[in-house]
């Protein structure tokens, strides 16, 4: 048998592509954008020219509102120096009548020192007295403190003294208890030696008697024993 021919013939990309002709493109290619339609110099020029609108009015919006700010700026400055000029003017007639005060009489004046004293002393009076309310405020305030805090420091003192006694009343029965146990302890522990030691003479008692039994029996058996056998030979003679 043969061998199968498996050869293949071999294609060249580049010819099949080329055969293929050219490949249909999805999108725009460069020939349509360089052909694409542009606008002429008059329409560039309308273009500018919106523009420039737009700037003009945002600048005449700008305008308007510096006008307005400035007009409520010379507002309060007209408002300012008229205050200022009022206060001015105030002192200019305190001043006067100052001067004019002065020229007047001493009798005037003497009148007028009398009141400014009166005044004074009563000024003088009226601190006084604010001065002695504050400081018995002050006395009461502290005088109340210190009440609380002796009140606080007694209740504190009572309460220590309470936990102290308390403390001490506890460790006393603690104290009391123990010694009532060991007392019952030692109670139970000479009763338990007393009962063995009568366990004990009653046995050691026991023991001896017992012995006098077992050794008096056997003498009993013993001698017995030495009758029969006398008996015994007695007969045999």
């Amino acid at each position: 048998m043969g061998k199968r021919d498996n050869r293949v013939a071999y294609m060249n990309p580049i010819a099949m592509a080329r055969s293929r002709g050219p490949a249909p493109s999805s999108g725009p290619t460069i020939q349509d954008y360089l052909n694409r339609p542009r606008p002429t110099w008059e329409e560039v020029k309308e273009q500018l020219e919106k523009k420039k609108k737009g700037s003009k009015a945002l600048a005449e919006f700008e305008e308007k509102m510096n006008e307005n700010w400035k007009k409520e700026l010379e507002k309060h400055r007209e408002k300012l120096l008229s205050g200022s000029e009022s206060t001015s003017r105030k002192k200019e007639k305190k001043k006067k009548e100052k001067k004019k005060s002065s020229r007047l009489s001493p009798s005037s004046s003497s009148s007028s020192s009398s009141d400014s004293s009166s005044s004074s002393s009563d000024f003088e009076d009226e601190d006084k007295k604010q001065r002695k309310k504050r400081r018995k405020k002050k006395y009461h305030s502290s005088r109340k403190s210190s009440e609380s805090s002796d009140s606080d420091s007694e209740s504190d003192s009572k309460d220590s003294l309470k936990n102290k006694r308390s403390k001490e009343d506890r460790e006393r029965e603690k104290d009391s208890k123990t010694l009532v146990r060991k007392r019952v302890k030692a109670e139970r522990g000479d009763g338990l030696s007393s009962s063995e030691s009568a366990s004990e003479s009653d046995h050691t008692e026991e023991v001896p008697t017992k012995k006098k039994k077992n050794y008096e029996e056997k003498e009993r058996n013993d001698k017995s024993k030495k009758r029969k056998k006398h008996k015994k030979h007695g007969k045999r003679k």
